[in-house]
């Protein structure tokens, strides 16, 4: 029964800060999950059991799903430890769990090679920030160097390559699914 006072908790906590992040009073929230101000107020303070169709209709007004609003808040994944992952000239350690919001994937990189692999291209967007050394973007025709402490955004319909300039180079990048696949599972993912 305790653990379930948790969780009923937690949810609560999670409705009235979403809320209060997106600006709204009881008052906004209430007209778009058909709920009158008073019962939404008696569900955020506790003084409501939630009903499975009230939490369906206020996590649909909050842009959220019933899923997020119950996820378990146990501390067991909050840390990751990254194993990393070798290809001949490149080390990647993904620093990102498998339910990472919106299907996206956090890499740290590490780029031996100066040369090689083809351009990629594939459907979004990337960044990364390089952490130290000096990286070769090629993006197209254009060939553009980029320094320890700048980052880097492009979309990945030009042919791109990231490639280490001058020695070793380290990266902090983001993935979308497509990223992720064209760069991380790819067979020649050594020139990233």
């Amino acid at each position: 029964m305790t653990q379930q006072l948790d969780v009923d908790t937690v949810i609560r906590l999670r409705i009235r800060g979403l809320r209060l992040a997106r600006g709204w009073s009881l008052d906004a929230l209430a007209a778009r999950c058909h709920l009158s101000p008073s019962s939404l107020s008696r569900i955020e303070t506790g003084h409501r059991r939630i009903a499975v169709d009230q939490l369906v209709s206020i996590a649909h007004a909050l842009d959220t799903s019933v899923d997020q609003l119950v996820e378990s808040a146990a501390d067991e994944n909050v840390v990751i430890r990254p194993e990393p992952e070798h290809t001949p000239g490149l080390t990647t350690w993904l620093l990102s769990s498998e339910r990472t919001p919106h299907g996206v994937t956090v890499a740290k990189m590490r780029i031996d090679r100066p040369t090689g692999g083809e351009p990629r291209v594939h459907p979004g967007r990337e960044w990364f920030t390089v952490l130290s050394g000096t990286v070769r973007l090629q993006l197209g025709d254009r060939v553009i160097m980029v320094e320890a402490g700048d980052a880097a955004e492009f979309s990945t319909m030009v042919p791109h390559l990231i490639l280490a300039e001058g020695g070793p180079v380290e990266i902090l990048t983001i993935f979308d699914h497509d990223g992720e696949h064209a760069h991380l599972h790819a067979p020649d993912a050594a020139g990233t």
